[in-house]
């Protein structure tokens, strides 16, 4: 079998080279996925076997000389949110969605035009509203990094994180929209980048707000991450990126928020990201605090539906009407009270997110990026959160650090910094000002250097 356990670029050299068949790379990922997919369902839909044929394609293509891309021959797993063409579209929900919701937008095409390798579509959180990754529809995606206990995996894109840890692909395509990449990412020891609203495009993938909605990628390492994000951003925009390395963390301004993120957190999570903050300030890096303006004020609107909750509601009264009683009871009664907001009240709620949008930029000429836990808690079992207060406490409580970045036109990352005492993954948050997102990555990678990536942190998951 392939040895996967490689940096994308080294893989892809080999792909070219001849050292490497991009059917033995997706063979290995079809054999993880067989031996544990019954154990860990990531996957609403596999497509192992259209891969395994498109596989042997590239194959004989890169003999001919042919380079469609730097993710040619890279096996990829999509969130269950993207159109992709002949594999039904969910978006969480009882039933597929139309034809329609099978054309491939702008982003989808920037991996296929690459010929990269579609291996299947992960479970999300029905429609993208949750943060911890639960459906009742079709079963929620098993945390691997608990041998005992069925923990959370993170959501929305609850089966993208999974399916890394699981190696049935090498990069996850998710979704984010209060915090839906890197949540996933920080619970199952990945990493996760919320790209800039409005940055890379959102056509054909099913919306839960217009406002808010940002693709994103979950990858191994951050050094996978950056090498992805070159790739799309080079299919996309039609000119090659170029992320700048790095070579030591000196002189770069770490804000320390000494409000809203710290709160409620576990004494393990915050002892962890403390322990890197001082490695990081060793190595050069200032750490500056600071006050982060309006956070509690859009996050009391967030909990009350926020704009997303009201704008699913839009969607699906218009576009999708049938969907409305087929809705899990708990979706079904957030988008009924979100939805039943005043004009006013949304305006009201548009106007706060686009101040605090506008105060965040002006905080950045003090700062580089912000660091914080991505979220305070360690995810919970499944049994923690079976009565609904429980686990509206916990949802809350996953999506409350994320979510300022989304609600302040934000982007943002997740790394992991090590194991809480219960032996699960703690990812630290990273966010830099809207547009932001080489600069942030070169920072993230530059502390990847200087603290080890998720595997040489917490080792090989326990699952595996």
């Amino acid at each position: 079998m392939a040895n996967m356990n490689k940096p994308l670029a080294t893989l892809a050299a080999e792909l070219r080279n001849g050292d490497l068949s991009a059917q033995a790379l997706m063979e290995g990922c079809f054999e993880a996925y067989a031996a544990s997919e019954f154990h860990l369902n990531a996957y609403k839909t596999w497509a192992g076997d259209t891969a395994l044929i498109a596989a042997k394609q590239v194959d004989q293509l890169l003999k001919q000389g042919y380079d469609f891309g730097p993710l040619m021959g890279v096996p990829i797993s999509v969130k269950d949110m993207f159109a992709l063409p002949n594999l039904p579209t969910y978006a969480g929900s009882k039933s597929a969605l139309g034809a329609e919701w099978q054309q491939p937008g702008e982003l989808v095409q920037a991996l296929r035009s690459q010929l990269a390798l579609i291996t299947g579509k992960t479970h999300t959180v029905e429609f993208a509203l949750g943060g911890i990754g639960v459906n009742a529809h079709w079963g929620t995606p098993r945390n691997p990094w608990d041998v005992h206990h069925h923990r959370i995996p993170g959501g929305s894109s609850s089966g993208a994180g999974v399916s890394l840890c699981q190696g049935s692909a090498l990069l996850a395509l998710g979704t984010d929209t209060a915090g839906s990449v890197r949540i996933p990412a920080s619970v199952t020891g990945k990493v996760g980048l919320k790209t800039t609203v409005g940055h890379w495009p959102t056509n054909q993938i099913v919306p839960l707000s217009a406002s808010l909605d940002t693709p994103g990628v979950l990858a191994n390492t951050l050094e996978d991450l950056c090498y992805a994000y070159a790739a799309i951003e080079k299919q996309l925009h039609k000119q090659p990126l170029v992320i700048p390395k790095l070579n030591d963390c000196r002189g770069v301004r770490i804000g320390i928020p000494e409000n809203f993120f710290w709160e409620d957190a576990d004494k393990s999570v915050i002892a962890l990201v403390k322990v890197t903050m001082r490695r990081l300030e060793q190595a050069g890096a200032q750490l500056i605090p600071i006050q982060v303006p309006l956070c509690a004020e859009l996050f009391a609107d967030f909990q009350q539906g926020g704009l997303s909750v009201p704008e699913l509601a839009y969607f699906l009264s218009s576009r999708l009407p049938e969907k409305l009683e087929e809705l899990d009871p708990v979706v079904k009664m957030r988008v009924q009270d979100g939805g039943a907001i005043t004009a006013l009240e949304y305006l009201r709620r548009k106007a706060l997110v686009e101040q605090a949008t506008q105060q965040a930029a002006v905080l950045f000429e003090q700062v580089d990026i912000w660091l914080h836990p991505t979220i305070p808690i360690s995810p919970p079992k499944l049994t923690e959160i079976a009565a609904l207060e429980d686990y509206r406490r916990a949802n809350m409580l996953a999506l409350r650090n994320p979510s300022i970045a989304n609600l302040m036109g934000l982007c943002a990352l997740s790394m992991p910094v090590g194991l809480d005492n219960l032996g699960m993954p703690v990812g630290m948050q990273l966010t830099a000002a809207g547009g932001q997102e080489t600069k942030l990555l070169a920072i993230a990678q530059a502390f990847e250097h200087l603290l080890g990536n998720g595997q040489q942190l917490m080792g090989v998951c326990p699952l595996f």
